[in-house]
């Protein structure tokens, strides 16, 4: 059935790449960091970005089916860690769905002017939820207009509040002083928890090898994709993160709204219609961010529950297309469950809480893979590679274990709390739980299909 597929072009892989790896709303997270995340931005592009999008790049023209990073780690670990990084891989979509979906009733409340009461926020997060669930049982290729739309906003959004940041400087002044101190890294715990959303901000490129079968030329346009999209995002990034630090003082920073609150005082009262314009162009750069990732995700975990690693119900496919429509139905009823936990939860910040576990585990999820490229090579070196990292074994050493080590400590800052007043308890502690009983649900899924220990698949 692949064959008759629509095949997408370089330009909607590139595309593709900036709708799965530019996040929108993660723009003000790394911003709350202060103006020392522009340090924290070089740096991670350098020691995290560039090796990564060279190993996912040499790891996809490789092994270029629909298993992406669980296939690369089963191979180089076995089925029992393939299991795992595939559960890893897949808990994080519904969180991260959720995390979004409670943005929806704020953002739509803030243009009303109105406080959205309770019941009709949760009908207007399930809505969410289960229109990117129905649109993830066609192909990819069916959606390329999405992707493509997606990613063309998030380039307007982000070009938009840099270019607002540029101007509001020249002429007004910036929220957050420049100085060569506040410029320098910052060690403190709320600025290195928010670390991880930087390195976040950069996962996905093993997204793109999984729409392989809807490509004309995958084994080139997978490291052509991952190259130049990496190159824009990269720049967009920086771009976008400035015209938040511009517009508001860094300990004011929303973690959920910071992007539109940015746009509200940037444009000042002058702003009406076109506020509701970029508010609305936000909300459906949500959608994209889903829809593409979920095709990637719900690929991942079918192909792990067709070889017995994940339960058989996200395995189960349509008679029609042979999409996966057993994990998109479970991303939805996760997902469905977490916000309406959410509602009945103290008030906090749920976006945040959400959103922190979701990037916890799709951390946790990438860990091994930068290892495995290094088994990999050394198991499996005969099979040919179109596309190699470059560089001798010391270099190549320190292309794996530099990003490695980073999502080790990312992991820590984020899930750990390092104090025991009550505002870290509250902030952190959910976020530790959350991950200890993912990673155990890991742990028992194993056990129920007696999945067995083995060197490789």
């Amino acid at each position: 059935m692949g064959e008759n597929r629509k095949k997408f072009k370089l330009t909607t892989a590139i595309l593709a790449v900036i709708c799965v790896v530019f996040v929108a709303e993660a723009a003000a997270p790394v911003a709350a960091i202060g103006n020392s995340q522009y340090f924290w931005w070089i740096f991670m592009m350098i020691a995290f970005l560039l090796p990564y999008g060279l190993i996912a790049a040499e790891l996809g023209t490789t092994y270029d089916g629909e298993g992406g990073i669980y296939d690369w780690i089963s191979k180089a670990y076995g089925r029992r860690m393939g299991s795992r990084t595939a559960w890893y891989y897949w808990v994080n979509f519904p969180l991260w769905m959720a995390s979004l979906a409670v943005l929806f009733p704020e953002i739509i409340g803030k243009l009303a002017g109105v406080q959205i009461s309770a019941w009709l926020s949760i009908l207007i997060e399930l809505a969410f939820i289960w229109i990117v669930v129905v649109i993830s049982f066609y192909p990819i290729s069916d959606s390329t207009w999405i992707l493509n739309t997606s990613a063309c906003i998030k380039l307007i959004l982000a070009i938009a509040v840099g270019g607002l940041g540029i101007y509001t400087a020249l002429t007004k002044g910036v929220a957050n002083e420049y100085t060569l101190s506040s410029l320098l890294p910052s060690f403190d715990l709320r600025s290195l928890s928010f670390i991880s959303v930087i390195i976040f901000n950069f996962l996905g490129f093993e997204v793109i090898c999984t729409y392989a079968p809807d490509m004309q030329n995958p084994k080139k346009q997978i490291p052509q994709a991952i190259i130049a999209g990496g190159i824009v995002i990269a720049l967009i990034y920086i771009f976008s993160a400035f015209g938040i630090g511009v517009a508001i003082p860094t300990d004011e920073i929303s973690t959920s709204s910071g992007l539109i609150d940015s746009f509200q005082l940037l444009l000042g009262s002058s702003g009406g219609i076109l506020l509701i314009i970029v508010s609305v162009l936000f909300l459906l750069t949500l959608f994209g961010n889903m829809i593409s990732w979920s095709f990637g995700v719900n690929s991942v975990a079918a192909y792990a529950a067709d070889n017995g690693d994940l339960p058989k119900y996200f395995g189960k496919r349509s008679g029609k297309n042979n999409m996966p429509t057993g994990a998109a139905v479970m991303n939805g009823l996760l997902a469905s469950a977490i916000v309406i936990i959410g509602a009945l939860l103290p008030e906090s910040d749920l976006f945040w809480s959400f959103f922190a576990l979701n990037l916890v585990m799709l951390l946790v999820s990438y860990v091994v893979m930068f290892p495995a490229f290094l088994k990999l090579r050394k198991i499996d070196g005969d099979t040919e590679r179109p596309f190699r990292v470059p560089g001798g074994s010391g270099m190549l050493r320190v292309i794996t274990y530099v990003p490695m080590i980073l999502l080790i400590i990312s992991i820590i800052f984020t899930a750990v709390p390092f104090s025991l007043d009550y505002e870290t308890l509250t902030e952190v502690l959910p976020i530790t739980v959350g991950t200890i009983v993912s990673l155990i649900i890991g742990e028992i899924i194993i056990h129920a299909l007696k999945i067995p220990k083995n060197s490789g698949r």
